[in-house]
């Protein structure tokens, strides 16, 4: 059943997942200034690669807000609080919010668009909602990597990619410090997690 945009759910549902993923860019950014200060540039990377995700995501989701322009869109929601010193707590949150975002809220606003007769803004929550899963598997991986201590460990030879120089090394144990540019162990990711993957 066709509805009109300034009548819709789907009007207010952008807004709210516009909200959603501002928010998300900046516990993402918060969290990777605590990964910085651990040390562990691989897990503060993550965070601000996700986080550029989102501030991308928001703005598709913004520029379908378009024809709403000049006018306060009013909303009620809820957005998590995810404020904790440990990296692999980070993780895990942010892996359940990604998961959320994925099934059951972003599934259900394409819907609803889908139900008023926008296609197109039902396409960008579908599509937007498979990458909120890649993004939960990701960080879960990582939660998993350092809270097992495999983080820089593995039980067989591993590509490892240094993330300030793209020095790959074949070893069981990430280098503690870069032969070629220095940098510490906490810089190297598997090359397989890595975004830069061959």
């Amino acid at each position: 059943m066709a509805v009109s945009f300034a009548e819709s759910e789907t009007k207010k549902n952008l807004m709210r997942a516009f909200a959603g993923e501002s928010q998300a860019r900046n516990r993402y950014t918060f969290a990777a200034a605590q990964a910085k200060e651990n040390g562990l540039y691989v897990i503060e990377v993550l965070f601000r690669y996700t986080a550029d995700q989102e501030k991308e995501h928001a703005q598709v989701l913004y520029n379908h807000l378009k024809q709403s322009a000049g006018e306060n869109i009013s909303i009620e929601g809820g957005y998590p609080v995810d404020i904790s010193d440990d990296l692999a707590t980070l993780l895990k949150k942010a892996q359940h919010n990604e998961y959320e975002e994925h099934d059951p809220v972003y599934k259900k606003f394409g819907e609803t668009a889908q139900q008023e007769g926008f296609m197109e803004i039902a396409s960008s929550f579908f599509q937007i909602a498979e990458i909120e899963k890649i993004h939960g598997d990701r960080f879960g991986k990582m939660a998993e990597h350092l809270e097992n201590g495999t983080l820089f460990v593995s039980d067989v030879k591993t590509k490892w990619i240094c993330l300030n120089c793209g020095n790959v090394v074949d070893t069981v144990q990430a280098p503690l410090s870069c032969p070629v540019c220095h940098h510490d162990q906490g810089y190297f990711i598997r090359l397989e997690l890595s975004p830069y993957e061959k």
